[in-house]
């Protein structure tokens, strides 16, 4: 019980992080471009004073962390959430559609960014570390189901949960599900009628295809990709 609890409050510390910087991208690269609006609110910045959202940064991640305590295990394990949208004023950018979709591609990436960073740590523990190679290897399994028989080296546990929780924010963001990033690239793309009745989606429902839907797209994407990691942290 005590492994699941520090588990859990690592990972909404690292989810809180993640949200934090995913939106500090979306702003920075928007002033990068041209439009000030979110460096004049305040928002190019880790700080996640500025980027709650009490619903999807506070209320859904504890939910989906904890819930494994009250009895909501479907939600149990889905490491994702949002905060609030970085406001963007297009008619500031001097390419609006290519800009648009570099300021929404900011964030997912900032994800992958930060995934990748925290596997070059784990790579690098288990070269330095004495018998660094296992205890990797059980942190990173630990971080997934924890180990009845093993205690995860705290920092390496970190790691391991920021790339899931990272690849998971990568996948959630890019579905087509408004407000989601991936909504705003499909609707870069439809035709004007299709985007009035894409504009049309009420927040209720796009609330519930992200509960219900995007765990299962989440763990699609996912799996593999854990795969992935426990090959390399066996083969590198």
């Amino acid at each position: 019980m005590e492994t699941f609890l520090v588990i859990a409050v690592f990972k909404f510390a690292l989810l809180l992080f993640s949200l934090s910087f995913h939106e500090c991208a979306h702003a920075w690269t928007a002033s990068r471009l041209g439009d000030q609006t979110a460096r004049m609110q305040g928002r190019v910045t880790l700080n996640p004073m500025y980027h709650i959202d009490p619903v999807g940064t506070l209320l859904f991640p504890a939910i989906a962390i904890f819930g494994h305590f009250i009895g909501l295990r479907y939600l149990s394990g889905m490491l994702i959430g949002w905060a609030k949208p970085t406001p963007v004023i297009s008619r500031n950018f001097r390419k609006i559609r290519r800009d648009e979709n570099l300021v929404t591609l900011a964030g997912p990436a900032s994800n992958l960014l930060l995934a990748l960073v925290a596997f070059v740590a784990m790579v690098v523990a288990a070269e330095i570390l004495p018998d660094g190679r296992k205890i990797v290897l059980y942190s990173f399994i630990s971080a997934i189901s924890p180990l009845e028989d093993f205690t995860p080296q705290p920092l390496i546990l970190l790691c391991a949960l920021a790339i899931l929780i990272n690849i998971s924010l990568f996948v959630f963001n890019l579905l087509p599900i408004p407000p989601l990033d991936g909504s705003h690239l499909l609707r870069n793309i439809l035709p004007y009628n299709a985007v009035q009745v894409y504009d049309s989606i009420p927040l209720w429902a796009s609330y519930l295809f992200m509960i219900f839907l995007g765990g299962s797209v989440i763990q699609f994407f996912l799996v593999p990709a854990v795969r992935m990691v426990v090959w390399a942290l066996i083969h590198t």
